[in-house]
């Protein structure tokens, strides 16, 4: 049986991550979602006002809820046995038929919302999203070779920090570096190609003007998102990693640890 999941042509999703209803992103969300519906047919899950629970736990288990072992198999097995969680159950049908996915979200802490990392823990579930092991190199079918292969992802972010506050020498950190464990390390990891960043700086100062400006230029992006091409990150399966340890050769820029490294020549 193909445990892949076949996006369906013309269909996109985005996961909006904001509490508040007179908010820049509720604005941008707004712009953005019209803007995309002339290009595909879009779903749309507003994490707070529709009350996603984001914590991990024993219900996500169905009845292996009292058995001890790994929580990753055991949401697998879950998964397996049809025991999927209804809230979970639809932004994963959602999101297999999905050949766009969109996330948006403030940068809070240097990192996404509590709401949409909880998002993710539910959702790309063992079973669902990754957790297989290619049975000729004995690899796990990851970064790039996961079960939602065949996907594009945007990533919207608003940040109250400048360019520069958020730039590769910023006091803040690279926000590209800051945001890896999410373009790289959870959607390449279950084989979704992330574009390039659409990033609002210095949020927090926007007056109406530049709050029209910024949804502009989002309907801009989104009119032309479907020619982007995706960053190209490393497949674990292409052989630039060490199938022991999993790192990267080193006769691939060696002496090099930054993750730059992780992106094709």
């Amino acid at each position: 049986m193909n445990s892949f999941h076949v996006p369906t042509p013309g269909r996109a999703h985005w996961v909006y991550t904001h509490p508040r209803a007179d908010s820049l992103n509720r604005h941008l969300l707004r712009a953005g979602s019209t803007a995309l519906s002339e290009q595909y047919e879009v779903t749309v899950s507003d994490l707070y006002s529709e009350g996603f629970d984001p914590a991990l736990s024993d219900r996500d288990l169905g009845s292996l809820a009292g058995v001890t072992g790994n929580l990753a198999e055991l949401t697998g097995d879950s998964y397996a046995r049809g025991e999927v969680e209804p809230e979970v159950q639809r932004e994963q049908d959602r999101l297999a038929a999905a050949e766009l996915l969109v996330l948006q979200f403030p940068l809070w802490w240097y990192g996404p919302p509590a709401m949409l990392k909880g998002w993710m823990d539910r959702v790309l579930q063992t079973g669902f999203a990754q957790g297989e092991v290619d049975g000729a190199t004995g690899l796990p079918r990851r970064y790039g070779d996961g079960r939602l292969m065949g996907r594009k992802a945007l990533v919207i972010v608003t940040a109250g920090d400048d360019p520069r506050t958020l730039g590769p020498r910023g006091v803040s950190g690279d926000l590209e570096s800051l945001l890896f464990p999410l373009t790289h390390g959870a959607l390449w990891y279950v084989g979704i190609e992330a574009l390039d960043l659409h990033v609002v700086y210095d949020s927090d100062g926007l007056d109406t003007e530049g709050r029209e400006a910024e949804a502009e230029r989002l309907v801009q992006r989104l009119a032309g998102i479907s020619q982007e091409n995706a960053r190209p990150y490393r497949r674990l399966m292409d052989g630039d990693y060490d199938p022991k340890t999993r790192a990267l050769r080193e006769s691939v820029h060696p002496a090099r640890t930054d993750l730059a490294i992780h992106y094709r020549d």
